[in-house]
């Protein structure tokens, strides 16, 4: 039994409570409900800083960060980092091109696939986008210690393989 001093441990008994009061301890074993939650506030988080002022959707700025940090990417590299298929690949692409962010550039050693690169205006959204990241991602994580943010990353990481 807890003492006064001593924070009483949480158990089966009390409810969990979520923000609109409903107990939600029966889904607190359940990893996607947990990550469903947390990307409620990365979501809102994201729109505000990078979506509604740059027009970009998540997908989209994953894209532009990749095309800016992997010279000759290509379109097929790109879908199989998104796990998209290629016609999926080639909408986006279709939309940045569209918008003058990206150009397409045929592969001279292999006429099948082409890189795709920023242009100038990619470039400077990119940049912009990547440093507005790192401060919605600064603010989003100020809770954590820089321990705690690590072992996040490297917890999420293992799911991944």
């Amino acid at each position: 039994m807890p003492t006064n001093d001593q924070p009483k441990a949480a158990n089966a008994t009390q409810p969990v409570l979520a923000p609109i009061g409903l107990d939600h301890a029966c889904l607190a074993h359940v990893l996607g409900y947990q990550l469903a939650r947390a990307s409620v506030f990365t979501r809102n988080a994201f729109n505000h800083a990078i979506g509604e002022p740059m027009q970009l959707r998540p997908v989209e700025f994953t894209i532009l960060e990749l095309i800016a940090h992997n010279a000759s990417a290509t379109q097929k590299q790109l879908a199989s980092a998104l796990s998209m298929t290629a016609p999926g690949m080639t909408v986006l692409l279709d939309r940045l091109e569209e918008r003058g962010l990206i150009n397409r550039e045929r592969n001279e050693s292999d006429k099948r696939s082409q890189f795709i690169r920023l242009s100038a205006s990619g470039k400077q959204l990119a940049k912009r986008a990547y440093e507005a990241s790192l401060r919605m991602e600064r603010d989003l994580l100020t809770q954590l210690s820089h321990a705690e943010r690590a072992m996040l990353f490297e917890l999420l990481g293992k799911l991944r393989s």
